[in-house]
């Protein structure tokens, strides 16, 4: 995969990579970059048909995404890094911390899940965009991202729904198919890296229990729930993810 990338941030400190969610580019990242970047390398990614990274012909296994984000690093010459993900990227972290974690210092899970069923669910969601195109998924989504009073601002529908309508039809069903079918739960008790969960108390796709079971697998894993922050926390609470961010990956400097 050519995938597309952006590096910021002051040469030779540690990096952190930030990987987004189904539906999104790496510009849901814009309100951590400047605050991210004033201590670390900051490493923000397009998944798999998502943004200026194009698409391949679906399904997609987190195994594949995993390995985008290993060839990513070994491309920059990157050994190990901090790494935060919002919901499929975070389940993309997961990936790595348990089967690469060589790789990965610390992690950071923002409204994610280590199980995301019933599988049919998102199948039929990826036979949809397959047929319709990611457009049909904008005016529902929207309200799982965000609460009410964020979900109808002109500027989030502009920047989000925009975000969402141009990702490729095919890179968006292929990785509904990843989510569908990851196992992430038997192997978390084996991830090793310091661990902090973050989740939004508004959150319909993914609530605080899914953050719970989360740190109750992962040895000395927090959690941190926000409120108000639905789906997309870290774009509605980001002050608040700013800081959580920086303190958690601070610790090891």
């Amino acid at each position: 995969m050519n995938v597309n990338y952006e590096l910021t941030g002051p040469d030779g400190a540690p990096v952190v990579v930030l990987s987004n969610s189904i539906g999104t580019d790496l510009t849901l990242w814009d309100e951590q970059l400047p605050a991210l970047a004033q201590e670390f390398q900051v490493l923000r990614y397009d998944q798999r048909g998502h943004g200026g990274t194009a698409g391949k012909p679906g399904p997609y296994t987190l195994k594949q995404l995993g390995g985008d984000v290993l060839a990513l690093l070994d491309k920059l010459g990157i050994r190990k890094a901090h790494f935060a993900g919002v919901s499929l990227g975070g389940m993309t972290g997961m990936w790595l911390a348990e089967h690469a974690p060589e790789r990965i210092d610390r992690l950071a899970l923002i409204c994610t899940s280590a199980e995301l069923g019933p599988p049919s669910n998102w199948r039929e969601r990826a036979a949809l965009v397959r047929d319709k195109g990611t457009e049909v998924m904008v005016e529902p989504s929207l309200p799982r991202w965000f609460t009410a009073e964020l979900a109808g601002r002109a500027d989030i529908v502009e920047k989000f729904g925009g975000m969402l309508a141009a990702v490729d039809d095919e890179g968006y069903a292929g990785c509904c198919e990843a989510i569908a079918t990851m196992d992430l739960l038997p192997r978390l008790a084996e991830i090793t890296a310091p661990t902090l969960v973050i989740a939004g108390a508004e959150d319909p796709a993914t609530p605080p229990p899914h953050a719970e079971r989360i740190a109750a697998a992962v040895a000395g894993a927090r959690v941190e729930v926000l409120s108000p922050a639905a789906h997309l926390a870290n774009a509605e609470q980001p002050e608040a993810v700013n800081r959580l961010l920086l303190d958690h990956f601070t610790r090891s400097l």
